[in-house]
């Protein structure tokens, strides 16, 4: 049970929340428990939906955003994330559980993506204090400066539900993975 209560569903949300929810339930086709917690403050949800919007129109792939989250949600401990990343990972960026479980680990299997990825993890574990020879291998990776300041940009979105969905203990709503077990 969450800690922080939140709607059961887009009727019983914050009105300025509805119109936002419906917007979800319309692209995914259901509403999961992560914006219907960060429905309880339409602000929150309304900076949430938009920061995240624009990164979708940023130049990193979906897949590597994916991956990024994975690492994120890992080095966090992020069940819930962790969950959601794995689900979308598998069903909307086609990543195969091998790729998923290198991702949780701060890698990949796809040479520029793992580049991608070891920044992001590194980025993640150190609060942004990376060495000079980690932004060096990112940009040798093929990536620019704005591209490095998107997935910086995806560290800290996915970081925030982290820490959000582990402080209101949200309830899973997606295949549950533990970030305390990592796979063989």
């Amino acid at each position: 049970m969450s800690r922080i209560a939140y709607p059961d569903n887009i009727a019983t949300a914050p009105e300025a929340s509805q119109p936002l929810l419906q917007a979800v339930e319309k692209q995914l086709g259901t509403v999961p428990n992560l914006f219907r917690l960060v429905s309880v403050s339409p602000v929150a949800l309304e900076g949430y939906l938009s920061l995240s919007g624009a990164l979708g129109k940023g130049r990193l792939p979906a897949a590597t955003r994916e991956r990024v989250a994975l690492a994120v949600a890992q080095i966090n401990g992020c069940s819930y994330c962790l969950s959601a990343h794995t689900y979308l990972g598998k069903n909307l960026a086609k990543l195969d559980d091998a790729e998923i479980a290198a991702n949780r680990v701060g890698r990949s299997h796809d040479a520029k993506a793992d580049a991608a990825v070891r920044f992001a993890a590194k980025v993640t574990a150190a609060r942004g204090r990376v060495d000079a020879e980690d932004l060096r291998a990112v940009r040798d990776a093929g990536y620019d400066d704005g591209q490095i300041i998107e997935i910086v940009q995806h560290v800290a979105l996915n970081t925030w539900t982290n820490y959000l969905n582990e402080l209101a203990q949200t309830e899973i709503d997606f295949p549950a993975v533990d970030a305390n077990e990592l796979a063989a």
